[in-house]
């Protein structure tokens, strides 16, 4: 009798256990308030209205310079993290998969731009969903598109012959220069990446140096035909680049500009109202920028259910319509373009509602075809690329002997050495 005695509460134990702790578990992934990871400013306002929107759920913002870091240096954790960098290798299983948003009546594949959704599906399951991108532009005074050889795109030979045109010497130097490549860093990387350079996350990091090598002898060859000399350029930027390109461009003294298209949307309205643009090309090709959002649900998340009700809050084209309205009148678009700083990653969003807050996109926005989003890249990325790859590309091609440069494989293993140490 006494070995049956004891034996009860024990095997009533092993029934009731697990029971506690399904509970339990359940209880902890349904608080009603959750906490988001951001490097988004604009999430703060968002997260106001997703709270007055409704009763139930509380989202509360944390804003992080790299949250994909925080991920992987801290213990701590949110429920939601929207931020740049979420699909590299190192942070993408910190990612609880999201089936449960695309449900029934939840939300709908095709309502995002097919290849930027891509970014955030890894071995047929989606982990993360894209939230906005940025596109490279090349901006010039208005009437003088007349000679412009397609209404929305523009390539670097047409930049270069007409810049060529465009310039003008007087007494032996440049006093108007239709455009100078190496005055932008990233007009240079920009035209690695059209080249063909495939930077992507490796060990730390790999690309095709072929295509590399190519994109810097052909920037060279438009310093020399164009602009004379890599000299001629700096000696001209030094005098007259104490003013912003874009009053460069109203006032004539260089042709065009580069910059992307959040840069172009966020300018005063004054210097914005004579300026034009068509965004950079190679053939039917437009690269989005590294800086693509993406939105993801922690795996420890302690709020599943306030996390998939932000999501379906957040991914409809009736409340980026909010969002939008609510920054032109509240003169939030004066600072931050679109939805989070870019084009939102919602085809039906981007063309049907952008151009009605956007006019100069009327007819402007290219075909989802035609965008180009970059390989995964590591975490660490702008940090490598201001360091390491821009240096790189400004020493190179000031210089025509590959070998007078420092290899790009040295500087990245300096690199490591020293962010490790």
């Amino acid at each position: 009798m006494k070995a049956k005695r004891f034996f009860l509460p024990l095997f009533f134990a092993a029934l009731i256990l697990p029971a506690v702790i399904f509970i339990a578990s359940c209880t902890f992934r349904n608080s009603d308030t959750l906490t988001l990871w951001t490097d988004r400013p604009e999430f703060a306002v968002y997260a106001q209205y997703f709270n007055s929107a409704q009763d139930r759920f509380r989202v509360e913002v944390r804003f992080f310079h790299s949250p994909a870091q925080r991920l992987i240096q801290h213990d701590d954790h949110p429920d939601i993290v929207i931020a740049s960098w979420l699909n590299s290798a190192s942070a993408r299983p910190y990612f609880r998969r999201l089936d449960s948003v695309f449900r029934r009546d939840g939300l709908d594949r095709s309502s995002f731009y097919p290849r930027l959704l891509d970014l955030g599906n890894f071995d047929g399951r989606q982990f993360l969903l894209p939230v906005s991108y940025n596109i490279p532009a090349i901006v010039f005074a208005r009437g003088s598109s007349q000679n412009s050889s397609s209404s929305f795109t523009i390539e670097m030979q047409e930049i270069k012959e007409r810049g060529r045109v465009f310039n003008n010497v007087n007494g032996g130097v440049y006093d108007r220069m239709g455009f100078s490549p190496s005055s932008n860093d990233e007009f240079l990387f920009t035209a690695a990446t059209l080249f063909g350079a495939s930077f992507r996350e490796a060990a730390p990091i790999a690309w095709e140096s072929w295509a590399l090598e190519q994109s810097i002898a052909w920037i060279q060859n438009w310093t020399i035909e164009a602009n004379t000399s890599i000299h001629a350029e700096e000696d001209f930027a030094y005098k007259y680049f104490f003013d912003p390109p874009d009053r460069l461009v109203n006032s004539g003294r260089i042709l065009f500009t580069y910059m992307d298209s959040a840069r172009f949307f966020t300018l005063p309205e004054e210097r914005r109202a004579n300026l034009d643009f068509r965004w950079l090309a190679a053939g039917e090709r437009i690269p989005t920028d590294e800086l693509t959002v993406f939105f993801g649900i922690h795996r420890r998340t302690r709020a599943l259910r306030a996390a998939e009700a932000f999501a379906q809050w957040f991914f409809t084209l009736e409340t980026q319509e909010l969002l939008l309205q609510q920054s032109k009148q509240k003169r939030l678009s004066d600072t931050s373009f679109g939805i989070a700083g870019g084009f939102s990653a919602m085809q039906t969003v981007t063309e049907r509602v952008f151009p009605l807050f956007y006019p100069d996109l009327l007819g402007r926005m290219p075909p989802e075809s035609f965008l180009s989003p970059p390989h995964t890249l590591p975490q660490n990325w702008e940090d490598l690329k201001e360091r390491v790859i821009i240096p790189y590309l400004r020493d190179r091609i000031r210089h025509s002997n590959r070998e007078d440069v420092r290899p790009l494989e040295r500087r990245i293993s300096d690199w490591e050495r020293i962010t490790r140490s």
